[in-house]
């Protein structure tokens, strides 16, 4: 009697995972038509093993293909540097079944908005408006928005490559007042990509800049899409959403999505690690600064122990090394540098003898009355505390002694010394200096509100403050304090004041980023006379990494004064600058990444 050889394979796991990998690589020579990158779809039959390239990866249209070994094969082909998703996976048992080392069930929901019932809001956008993406400064923009929402950035190239695509339409929200490019969202139509005879879409990489203060924008890309497919005929519009992000799943129920059991595959990579991983104990309770510094040094193989993760603290173990660290101070930072940095006037010194640009300075005596002749002379001054951090304390723009008066007594509440300098009129600028060489540059600004005709300053500033802290993880936020109230009282503006709709204003002087501030990369275009001071003051205070904190006229223009260096700069702050990389190169050279030696971030769920 003949073996049934399918039979022995099942009961030899040896024998069968080489059955497999024999039928996989006939599938993929053989079965497996080529993917389809764009196009039109079949008008008389779905096209099979549908494969859309989409710049950060592909996504597989499962039920395209003939069966689950072909999208296994499919998955197998992923490229360097990519994420592939396998979306309306049909078996996800099976599917992980015949690769479970190499594939994982992505714990996303997928939410479906039923297009024959939705009915389009009255309400319309404020202060920007919805578009298609329309030139490479729009690719260019929508990849900022991605590298600081942690999503994998696409080559502005593919985007435009695809603006005449009838099969994926990108949408951007465009700021009225500035012209920059403040959200984006993308759309795939089924039909004209493969014929789905279900006439569906799908909606992918929502996502709204960090720093934006317009409110609604998610809303409205969302809006826009869905219209827009409702006007093509499409039946339903689908998005995948990590379970976890709350935020976007109340924004889509609150739109009349509803959850349907449809579920994703991608494969175990670099990117998706932290989506299969156990995490490291207390991962979740870092703070940015740390975590940021902790992803990268895993993605490296390097051993990461939280010491104190309320405090930030961790410690990196590699090939015999061991290095202790509170978000990027590290060992390394002598004690003799963090005490230069600590004293505002001590750092002033220091790097004056270097040969930097300082504003004149002073110490105000015990009721400040030596500031008076000062202020003469200057006519606009700065009050700050001469040791402290995260903005606490500082004051901008002082005109008049009262309120200098009032400004030394909030600083002495952070340091017994107080000190007065010349204002300098500018922007401020932050260098993040790592191992003697300029690594990021960006320009921090104060917070701001726009006005909507309806809600008073006080609520403005408060919805504003959400948003600052929930793109920040509670890291910066806007204080309603005397500060905000001398900021807008010299504009005559009150808290309770209702503001015209489209009426920007700035509710803070400083632009501390712990106090609502934003920042704006300005990296490839910082003139080399700043990156020369700030690589000076790194040299002269003789520490390895540290923010060089400048008001500048420009930062394309080379005229300066120090204000302070931080020797525990915010890495989190500066994406896409590879701030994190470059910290780990310095503590440790040799660490090598352990997956496709790649460092792209994670993410192309939809997010707010």
């Amino acid at each position: 009697m003949a073996k049934d050889r399918g039979a022995e394979s099942k009961n030899h796991p040896v024998r069968a995972d080489k059955a497999l990998g024999h039928r996989l690589k006939r599938l993929r020579a053989d079965s497996l038509k080529p993917p389809i990158a764009q196009g039109e779809g079949d008008k008389d039959a779905m096209r099979e093993a549908v494969a859309l390239d989409c710049g950060w990866g592909r996504l597989l249209f499962a039920q395209t293909f003939p069966d689950n070994e072909s999208i296994i094969a499919a998955l197998e082909e992923e490229g360097d540097k990519r994420r592939d998703i396998a979306f309306y996976i049909r078996d996800p048992h099976v599917v992980l079944a015949l690769a479970p080392q190499e594939t994982f069930l992505d714990p996303s929901h997928t939410y479906r908005l039923d297009l024959s019932t939705y009915r389009p809001s009255r309400r319309k956008p404020r202060a920007y408006f919805v578009r298609r993406l329309s030139s490479r400064d729009d690719a260019e923009a929508v990849n900022a928005i991605y590298a600081a929402r942690g999503m994998v950035t696409v080559d502005p190239d593919f985007f435009w490559a695809q603006r005449d695509s009838r099969s994926i339409t990108y949408f951007v929200a465009e700021d009225e007042a500035t012209g920059e490019v403040i959200g984006t969202i993308t759309g795939i139509d089924h039909q004209r990509l493969f014929g789905d005879p279900e006439r569906g879409s799908s909606l992918w990489c929502l996502a709204v800049h960090p720093q934006s203060r317009h409110p609604g924008i998610g809303e409205m890309l969302v809006r826009r899409l869905a219209e827009h497919f409702q006007a093509r005929g499409a039946a339903f519009l689908d998005l995948s959403v990590i379970h976890d992000n709350e935020q976007a799943i109340a924004l889509y129920e609150k739109l009349g999505f509803r959850r349907v059991p449809i579920f994703a595959v991608k494969r175990k990579n670099s990117i998706n690690e932290k989506l299969f991983a156990t995490p490291i104990q207390e991962h979740d309770a870092l703070n940015p600064y740390a975590r940021i510094i902790v992803d990268e040094a895993r993605r490296r193989g390097i051993k990461v122990e939280v010491t104190d993760a309320e405090g930030g603290f961790f410690r990196l173990t590699y090939g015999g090394r061991s290095v202790h660290c509170r978000e990027s101070l590290s060992e390394m930072t002598s004690g003799v540098a963090v005490s230069i940095c600590d004293d505002k006037a001590v750092t002033r010194r220091v790097v004056e003898r270097a040969g930097l640009v300082v504003p004149e300075q002073i110490a105000a005596d015990g009721d400040a009355g030596n500031v008076v002749p000062f202020l003469k002379r200057h006519g606009n001054v700065v009050v700050k505390p001469a040791r402290g951090e995260q903005g606490r304390g500082v004051a901008v723009g002082l005109q008049t002694m009262d309120e200098v008066v009032k400004a030394v007594v909030e600083a002495r509440n952070v340091s017994d010394r107080v000190l007065v300098e010349s204002c300098f009129e500018g922007e401020d600028l932050r260098l993040v200096v790592i191992d003697g060489k300029l690594v990021a540059a960006a320009v921090r600004r104060p917070p701001r509100i726009v006005g909507d005709g309806e809600r008073d300053v006080r609520k403005l500033i408060e919805h504003q403050s959400r948003r600052r802290a929930a793109a920040t993880g509670g890291e910066s936020t806007i204080p309603i304090d005397d500060e905000t109230v001398r900021c807008l009282g010299a504009q005559s503006i009150a808290l309770d004041e209702v503001l015209a709709a489209g009426r920007e204003i700035v509710v803070r002087k400083t632009a501390n980023l712990h106090t609502g501030g934003s920042i704006h990369d300005v990296t490839a275009t910082v003139h080399p006379r700043l990156v020369e001071a700030g690589c000076k003051a790194a040299r002269a205070i003789r520490i390895p990494v540290v923010g060089v904190d400048l008001m500048v006229k420009s930062p394309t223009e080379p005229d300066y004064v120090f204000i302070e260096a931080n020797e525990r700069p915010g890495l989190a702050n500066h994406e896409p600058q590879p701030t994190a990389e470059r910290f780990i190169d310095l503590l440790f050279p040799h660490a090598r990444m352990p997956w496709a030696e790649t460092s792209a971030p994670g993410g192309v769920e939809a997010t707010l």
